[in-house]
């Protein structure tokens, strides 16, 4: 694992590199994966431009026009050499999986900005278009930067939380409670109520990373999710990823969400008793906004 590793093996690894070794030649020699050979390279921002450092007697047009030159990446580098895209469309794919703005990246690319939006959805119909962004976007998830496969993941996670993972809720049978105590009828019998409830689980079994926030209130504790909806329309992005089983699962969900929400939504219409008595019960079951139940 890289965080085992010193720092004298990242630095011969840079020298390497910089000397042109390829990525998976160094990966070899050091016993680490290719990811984690880009991932060096990205973050200590290693440069091969320094194999191509004039002599002094350079001119200083010379000197100018390299410092302003650009390594480009071995994957993108594979897409410009495809001879089965044109310049623009080529560049356009570029731009594309970056912003995922068709308009825009029609206009970086060179296509006139008044009907960029026309050639952009165009684009994305093109056949051999759609094949090279798809294949872009399967580098990205193993090569560019960080594992992308990472986020997507997380991504995940957030979009089919179980909120059961980090509670339990119920109803349950209690004792009335009065001013001196249990409340009892005329023959000394306890009387009791059904209540609902909601227990949290503890912090050391749950998984804490796709919490936004939990904190101690007035009116009791209150547990923050992060936005499910805002996961699902990201992992809504990367659709062509997924097998079509999962694509339905996100679809589902989305479904779901939208449903839920507008139920909550009537149940405050029709009548506040309700939701009173709910007690936030609702949105423990929903497991999106902010969740707040009080301590019984």
């Amino acid at each position: 694992m890289e965080n085992i590793r010193g720092p004298d093996t990242k630095e011969q690894a840079e020298r390497d590199y910089i000397s042109g070794m390829k990525y998976k030649d160094i990966a070899s020699k050091y016993d680490v994966s290719i990811n984690t050979v880009k991932s060096w390279k990205q973050r200590y921002k290693w440069n091969r431009k320094s194999m191509h450092t004039k002599n002094k007697v350079c001119t200083q047009k010379q000197n100018k026009e390299k410092s302003v030159q650009e390594p480009i990446v071995e994957e993108v580098k594979e897409v410009l050499e495809n001879t089965e895209l044109t310049d623009k469309q080529r560049l356009f794919c570029i731009y594309y999986i970056k912003s995922f703005n068709a308009t825009q990246s029609a206009i970086k690319a060179g296509y006139a900005p008044d009907s960029a939006h026309v050639e952009g959805s165009r684009l994305l119909r093109n056949v051999k278009v759609k094949a090279y962004i798809r294949e872009l976007k399967g580098k990205m998830t193993e090569e560019i930067f960080i594992d992308a496969m990472d986020v997507l993941n997380k991504y995940i996670k957030i979009a089919f939380a179980d909120i059961t993972d980090y509670l339990t809720f119920g109803q349950k049978e209690v004792t009335v409670m009065g001013a001196f105590g249990p409340v009892k009828d005329e023959e000394g019998n306890e009387l009791t109520k059904v209540v609902n409830y909601v227990d949290f689980k503890e912090s050391n079994i749950v998984d804490g990373t796709i919490i936004n926030e939990v904190k101690q209130g007035k009116d009791g504790v209150s547990i923050k999710f992060e936005d499910r909806m805002k996961a699902l329309d990201k992992l809504s992005q990367y659709f062509d990823l997924f097998p079509d089983k999962f694509k339905r699962k996100i679809e589902d969900e989305k479904v779901k969400q939208a449903r839920e929400k507008l139920e909550l939504e009537k149940s405050k219409v029709n009548g506040d008793e309700t939701e009173v008595e709910d007690d936030g019960f609702l949105d423990a079951l929903n497991g999106r906004a902010a969740e707040v139940w009080k301590n019984e």
